[in-house]
């Protein structure tokens, strides 16, 4: 994955109160992002 979205994702898990997922690759963090915006509304 790259460094944004590391971040972002970190700053999603936060927000749901989840750990951060790690070791994913891009096409597999995008999916993580995707799933986390939609238990943050965001």
């Amino acid at each position: 994955m790259t460094g944004p979205q590391a971040s972002y994702l970190e700053t999603l898990a936060q927000q749901a109160g989840e750990e951060p997922p790690t070791g994913l690759n891009k096409s597999q963090a995008s999916r993580a992002i995707d799933e986390l915006r939609q238990k943050t509304s965001r």
